[in-house]
């Protein structure tokens, strides 16, 4: 039996593991930032299982592909599938016209918002896509850590060895050693604590200049994001980007002006040109990368094209054909 080498510990190297030993390969990861954590960007993501919604300013291999990932992660992690709830305040009602002129699978609301999210009572009009799920990101990277560990994966708090075989490169935009068309693209966002304010599901409120999502994580925490700016600038968040996101977390209810802050984060996405991620092999090593602000969407048809190409040599739609 071959032995993996998996190089990154974050959703993507995690789930292409998980997807080779759910088809019977042995799998070793190194990573020498240690288990997942703050120091890597999937640790960030909101984790909105959301390919319709998503659809709307996106490539149709986000809608597709994206619509498997629900099943993937229910099959592993606590999934809520509560679907997502789009709104606009009555001023960009155009813009909520716009965004269902760009995608499909939505319901239009009006006085069923009060049943779907009481907490809402500012809004007559939105979408509502009952497919859609969301789940913690830090919930699911730790439960698939755990399950690899105790499957037998080890763990290697450092970086990989030369002259591994049988390589999978999933380090993000680190791999920009290899990869030199790999660019960042900065994202901000918060985590606040406000009790006074049950939302069941995600919401996304659409603005002239930042669309807000807000993902409840339960016990009255929320995470407010994101911004996504064509910037290499790994600081902390702007001030401006944290106005806008309490302004318009605001705007859904006021009660979110009695927020606290518990965490600000920022890093970096790592992106393609066309924003769609890409599985490429160069001599023994395999890349998976560029998963974009759809980590979590598509990290589990990414893990699926690396075991088809690693085991079947058999190349899907995100394998670069020049370099496989």
């Amino acid at each position: 039996m071959r032995l993996w080498s998996v190089i990154g510990a974050g959703v993507a190297g995690l789930t292409v593991a998980t997807e080779l030993v759910l088809r019977g390969e042995k799998v070793q990861i190194f990573d020498p930032a240690g288990p997942p954590g703050p120091h890597g960007c999937s640790w960030w993501a909101g984790g909105m299982l959301a390919p319709w919604c998503e659809y709307e300013n996106a490539e149709e291999p986000v809608l597709r592909l994206g619509q498997q990932a629900i099943g993937w992660w229910a099959d592993k992690v606590d999934v809520q599938r509560r679907g997502t709830l789009v709104v606009a305040a009555r001023r960009d009602l155009p813009d909520l016209r716009r965004f269902a002129r760009r995608t499909e699978g939505f319901t239009e609301v009006g006085p069923e918002i009060a049943a779907l999210e009481p907490d809402l009572p500012s809004f007559a009009q939105g979408l509502f896509f009952e497919d859609e799920a969301h789940l913690d990101p830090r919930q699911a990277l730790k439960a698939l850590f755990t399950a690899l560990r105790a499957q037998g994966v080890a763990f290697h708090r450092r970086t990989a060895p030369e002259g591994l075989q049988d390589v999978i490169d999933c380090r993000g935009l680190a791999a920009r050693d290899h990869l030199t068309n790999l660019r960042g693209v900065k994202g901000e966002m918060l985590v606040i604590r406000c009790p006074g304010v049950t939302l069941t599901r995600p919401v996304r409120l659409l603005h002239p200049r930042i669309p807000l999502y807000i993902v409840p994580r339960g016990d009255g925490i929320y995470m407010l994001g994101a911004t996504m700016i064509e910037s290499e600038d790994r600081g902390r968040i702007t001030a401006r980007s944290m106005l806008e996101l309490l302004s318009a977390a605001y705007a859904l209810n006021p009660a979110f002006g009695e927020a606290e802050v518990l965490e600000t984060g920022v890093d970096l996405r790592p992106a393609f040109p066309d924003n769609l991620p890409r599985i490429r092999r160069r001599g023994g090593t395999i890349f998976a990368n560029g998963l974009y602000r759809h980590g979590y969407l598509l990290a589990p048809a990414l893990a699926q094209g690396v075991a088809d190409l690693a085991l079947n040599e058999t190349h899907s739609e995100l394998v670069d054909e020049d370099s496989a």
